[in-house]
Parts: C-alpha cells; structure tokens; sequence
C-alpha cells in the first residue's frame, strides 16, 4: 500500500472518531487495534501489542504526571486559588485594568500549583467575574484575561501534558519542564502589557474604582500566610529541579508531600477532601495513560505502514528550508487546534512529524515545547476550544458565546506572536535547560 493511501485511511479514520465524540483514548485505541491486525501480521500483532502497551505505561518517568495532578487537586481543595486571588487584590493597589491584571498573575502563579488550564479558568471566572461585572468591566476586559491566567496553566511547571509531550518525543522530561518556563513567563507579560496598553488607550472598558487600601503590616501578614507557602511549594517542585538536586519524578513527589503539608497547615486536610483529591486524580491519570498506552502503538502501526518514512521523504523533497517546514506544521497543528484536544493533536503531531523535525537536524526540545505552545493556543481557539466553553459555563448569565470568542481573539494573536519569537529566537527554549543541565 501507498504510504499516501495509508496515512489517508489512517488520519481518516481518526478523525471521524474524534468527530463523533468518542473519548480521545479510545479513539487511538480502536485504530491501533485495526492498525496491529491490518499492518503487523494479523492475530500475532496482538502480542506484541500487549507488550507494547505494558512497557509504554510502566515507565519511571510518567509517574510525575499522576503526582503533579494529586498535587494540583489537593492544592484545590485547600483554597489555595482564592486565596491567591485576594493576596495578589492585596498588593496591586490602583493600577489600570486592576482586576483584569490579577486574573493573569493569579492565574500565572496558581498554575505553579495545578498545571490545570480548565481548573485555574473555572476558579478565576468564579471568583472574578461578578466582582469585574459589578465594575463596569467590558466583556473584552473580563473574560479575555481570565481566558489568558487560565491558559497559562499548561505551560508553567508542573505541567502533565508536558510529562506526556517530553516522554511521547522522547526528550528529558527535566529539560522538558525547565525550558517551557520562559515561554510560559513570557506569554503572562505579554498579557499583562497587553491589558495595560488596551486600558490605558481605552479606560472606559476597565473603569477605575476606589479600591480597598491595606497598611503594610496586613499585607506583610498576608505575604507569610498565604504566598510563602505557595512558594515553597514551588521550590520543592520546580526550585529541586533547577537546582539538580531532584528528578522530575522525586520532584514532583516532595511537591506532593509539599501541598498535603500546607492544606494540613490550613486545616483543610480532611477525609472527604482527600477521597475527592484521590477520585480526581485516577479520573484524569487513567485518560491520559491510556493514551500513553495507545500512543506507543500508534507511533509503531505508522512506522509499520510506511506512513513515517514516505511522509518524511516526501517533505524533505519539497523546495522550503527548515524553518519554514516547521512553520507548516505549526499552521497544520493551530488549524487542528481548532476542533481538537491537545492531547489528540499531540499524538499526530509528535509520532507522525517528528521524524521530520529530527531528520532536518533540529532539536526535539525546541520543537514539542512550540507544539505544546501550540496546544495552549488550541485551548482558547473558536470553536471547540476546551477553556472557552469552561469561561462560558462560569461567566455571568448574559455572557454569549460570541462574547468569549471576541475575548479569546487578542489572546490568540499574543500566542502566534510568542511562538515567532521562539521559531527566530530558539535561545528563549533552549538557553535555560542548556544552562542547568549541562
């Protein structure tokens, strides 16, 4: 067969599964199940298919996803976010577009905490939203910074799907997660500017309003009992890693310890809140290593059919530099951003292109932190973009959806805008992990 004619059948076949509303898991499940028969032998695939599924699962190096989601629930169900919320109300004091600038930098340090960008979208459009519409605010200015701190969530460590994307591209997961710090960063100033500059120009969608002062010993207090612990919870994830002192498994493991610590310290830590925690985190680990399970396969039933190697030659055929093939894979994954979970893009984008990035000379690193920038951008992209219709269900009554398209607009265009500079500037993904692990 035609590699062509397989890949045609393949992504097909995948896409009208995805279309029809079936888990993503699954998804990949049932054409590697058809793919092991039709490509690897008939029954005697199936064999080596359970193998396959049983070493891509019991990898030492997934176990910081199932942590980092236990630490992000437990941290949840502490009131972290709220709390969080307030502090950063506490030390803004008057500035233009106040609440719109503390749904990015509460949803920039949270996101240390949960690597959630539907969690940290739903917590900061509760807490907000009423507060932004009894001030007047315009929807640009309500729903599209709490769209921005939400979305940063997936690029700030500890972040799940980037576990995923380092260990399905094959890249240190460490490297991984230290070198999507200075994008996710940099993505929240980008933000922050842009609400600066949109209120300063247009001061009637954020109006000002006489805010609550605080003296210097309440915010003093505030800073030791709500943020320090944030931050040493962050260090012993992100800070042990840096550092060397840690991997990402161990890391993500004192981070745990961490988060249980401080929601005791709160006297949040009940049996309830901990059967919660635990429901949580199987619910959401077990969808994403089943996908893990089925991404192995899937990446050998390509190989298997001819799909790599014939997709590969033919793109390194075409008369475009380096640069601007990868460019066309990143268009090619925006548009599929646009219908489709990020972890559904990953698993084609990863297996089927990254031979093609790896076979032009170029780094693996920099190339699935851009697709997982990408993924970000996927999340707050009309139609089906998964944070959207999450700021739909927590926005105020009279919020359309039309409305939460509007917002996301700017949003995306700062996304498109930080991904150039990664493309031109590799430096900004590559120069920090270089730096700590050399």
């Amino acid at each position: 067969m035609e590699w062509w004619l397989a890949a045609t059948i393949i992504l097909g076949s995948l896409l009208v599964l995805i279309l029809s509303g079936f888990p993503i898991a699954f998804c990949f499940i049932a054409l590697c199940m058809v793919g092991v028969y039709i490509f690897w032998g008939g029954e005697a695939g199936y064999s080596q298919y359970i193998l396959s599924i049983k070493s891509s699962v019991t990898r030492f190096d997934l176990v910081p996803i199932v942590l980092f989601i236990l630490m992000g629930a437990v941290m949840v169900e502490a009131g972290i976010g709220g709390n969080l919320v307030n502090s950063v109300n506490m030390w803004l004091g008057r500035l233009p577009g106040r609440l719109s600038l503390i749904a990015v930098i509460a949803g920039t340090i949270f996101a240390t905490l949960s690597g959630s960008s539907m969690a940290s979208t739903a917590l900061l459009g509760s807490v907000l939203s009423p507060e932004m519409e009894k001030h007047g605010y315009k929807k640009s200015m309500s729903l599209g910074p709490i769209l921005a701190g939400g979305s940063v969530a997936m690029l700030i460590p500890p972040s799940g799907l980037g576990v995923f994307i380092a260990v399905l591209a094959e890249v240190s997961v460490g490297q991984f997660l230290i070198g999507i710090i200075i994008p996710g960063l940099m993505l929240a100033f980008f933000f922050i500017a842009y609400i600066i500059i949109r209120c300063w120009l247009q001061p009637e969608i954020a109006p000002p309003y006489r805010s609550e002062q605080f003296t210097w010993s309440v915010k003093l207090k505030d800073l030791v009992k709500n943020l320090i612990p944030v931050v040493i919870v962050i260090f012993l994830v992100t800070g042990i890693i840096m550092l060397g002192l840690a991997t990402p498994s161990e890391a993500a493991a004192t981070g745990c310890l961490g988060a249980f610590i401080v929601a005791a310290l709160y006297r949040k830590l009940t049996w309830n809140g901990v059967k919660r925690s635990t429901k949580t985190t199987v619910k959401f680990a077990s969808m994403i290593l089943l996908i893990m399970a089925s991404g192995s396969a899937f990446t050998q039933v390509l190989a298997f059919s001819g799909v790599n190697q014939g997709m590969t030659a033919w793109i390194l055929s075409l008369p475009v530099s380096p640069l601007m093939t990868v460019i066309g894979i990143l268009v090619v994954c925006a548009i599929m951003g646009c219908f489709m979970p990020s972890m559904g893009i990953v698993m084609i984008i990863i297996p089927l292109l990254g031979p093609v990035v790896d076979a032009l000379g170029m780094s693996m690193l920099w190339f699935s932190i851009l697709v997982m920038v990408n993924c970000e951008m996927g999340a707050i992209t009309p139609p089906f973009g998964t944070v959207l219709f999450v700021m739909k269900g927590v926005a105020p009554p009279n919020t359309t959806m039309g409305d939460v398209y509007k917002a996301a607009f700017p949003l995306a265009c700062i996304n498109v805008l930080t991904m150039l500079l990664m493309l031109f500037i590799p430096a900004l993904t590559l120069w920090l992990p270089g730096v700590l692990f050399t």
